[in-house]
């Protein structure tokens, strides 16, 4: 049944992965690939990365909803998008408050332990390396879906979006409020869009 499927594997992906939702985006990719990719391209999934980043609430519990309300709502309707979106949602959730409830009722007795130490300071370069990949992956998905090569540089679309990324990240540095650089993002993206940049 495709509810099971998809609270079981939510419930993998948040019970494996550390980090954050960014560390969670390239196993979000394998599997939604390896499973419901007749449903959900990876250029659509790289939308839900964008809604999921632009709405409020933490980034991995969106993807989960998005994910869960198409898969559950193909050709079902609304009701069954809802408990598809309800399914995955709770399985990306349910390992977390698993692991907090444990943690917090075991961690001030192995707080020291060298093991556990041990443990935290893997635990960061993994981390790092998942965060690395997802920017790798929605780079190449985002400025190269046509493949990596010289013929980019004459697709109005590299530039457009290598400009957008510039002026977000000065923003960011200036410190402009999120607020503004999403409205702005979302401006530009219509924009373009508009004007057929990106078909």
């Amino acid at each position: 049944m495709i509810y099971l499927e998809l609270f079981l594997t939510f419930f993998m992906i948040g019970a494996v992965t550390f980090g954050g939702g960014y560390a969670m985006l390239p196993m979000i990719q394998e599997q939604v690939a390896l499973r419901w990719g007749d449903m959900i391209s990876n250029e659509t999934l790289i939308d839900f990365v964008a809604v999921s980043e632009s709405t409020p609430g933490p980034f991995a519990i969106n993807m989960a909803t998005y994910v869960g309300s198409v898969v559950g709502g193909q050709n079902t309707g609304a009701a069954m998008a809802v408990f598809g979106s309800f399914c995955a949602t709770l399985g990306v959730v349910l390992p977390s408050f698993i692991v907090i409830l444990i943690v917090a009722k075991c961690y001030d007795k192995f707080r020291e332990s060298r093991a556990v130490k041990g443990c935290m300071s893997g635990l960061k370069p993994a981390v790092v390396g998942l965060i690395a990949s997802t920017v790798l992956s929605i780079g190449k998905t985002v400025l190269f879906s046509a493949g990596v090569s010289l013929a980019v540089l004459a697709q109005p679309a590299f530039y457009v979006s290598a400009g957008i990324f510039a002026v977000m990240a000065i923003l960011a540095f200036k410190k402009v409020h999120p607020i503004f650089i999403i409205c702005l993002s979302a401006a530009a993206g219509i924009a373009a869009g508009y004007l057929g940049i990106w078909g």
